[in-house]
């Protein structure tokens, strides 16, 4: 997962309005032309929602077992602005420091849906990227539940450097799903038994695996269990808020 930074940009001193010339100097004839009409925001959700409709793969979600709430994530795009990966949500929607500010213990499960490349052209067209894979799939799941973790005991100050630190194993952990930091979990997707990686830690649990359907699958959670759980394509993106 890459970390940003924003930068505060000093605010511009507003220019002075033009003079408005003298009366006699004015175009008695001129009729004012008509105040323009200020363009509505495009809310959010829909935004998003647009941006899994571009998609050229099938997003996946937890399966018509689970009756909470469902919420669309984010699309991630490559550099030629093809969707290559996004989440779904189900349950609550995570914050990084919920359960401290809160007290309230958050209950959530995130589907990663990443579209299986093989081979994947450089934006430029001048090379081949790294395909993506079930390792892909559990680095961002792995990533994902990270971004919403925060010890009790640390600090906010020192929070950049600890997600740099624990992203990387992240990575690490990603890049070796054979180790003995996964267990192996079987779980349905699309009604059929498929084997998962499973690992779990002490801000919640990840998983990663592939489907029949041409896609990867991560997920993350915490609160809610892994097991029992089951996942299926979105047939109507509208059941996700």
């Amino acid at each position: 997962m890459e970390t940003t930074s924003s930068s505060r940009v000093g605010a511009q001193p507003a220019e002075a309005p033009a003079a408005e010339p003298p009366q006699s100097e004015q175009n008695p004839h001129t009729t004012p032309a008509p105040p323009q009409e200020a363009t509505a925001p495009v809310p959010a959700a829909r935004r998003a929602a647009e941006g899994f409709l571009a998609a050229d793969f099938p997003w996946y979600g937890l399966d018509g077992a689970f009756t909470g709430p469902r919420w669309l994530g984010q699309v991630g795009t490559g550099a030629d602005g093809t969707v290559e990966h996004g989440s779904t949500g189900h349950g609550d929607e995570p914050s990084a420091r919920g359960e401290i500010a809160t007290g309230e213990k958050e209950r959530f499960a995130v589907v990663v849906t990443v579209a299986s490349n093989p081979n994947r052209r450089s934006g430029d067209g001048t090379g081949v990227l790294e395909a993506t894979s079930v390792s892909s799939a559990a680095w961002l799941a792995g990533s994902g539940l990270l971004a919403y973790s925060w010890p009790q005991q640390m600090d906010h100050t020192l929070r950049d450097d600890w997600l740099d630190q624990q992203t990387e194993a992240a990575w690490e952990l990603a890049d070796d799903l054979d180790g003995p930091d996964w267990s192996t979990l079987s779980l349905p997707v699309d009604g059929q038994p498929t084997p998962f990686h499973y690992r779990e830690s002490e801000f919640g649990w990840v998983l990663a695996g592939s489907t029949g359907s041409g896609v990867h699958l991560g997920a993350y959670g915490r609160g809610m269990s892994a097991y029992g759980l089951g996942f299926s394509a979105i047939a109507d993106l509208g059941t996700y808020e």
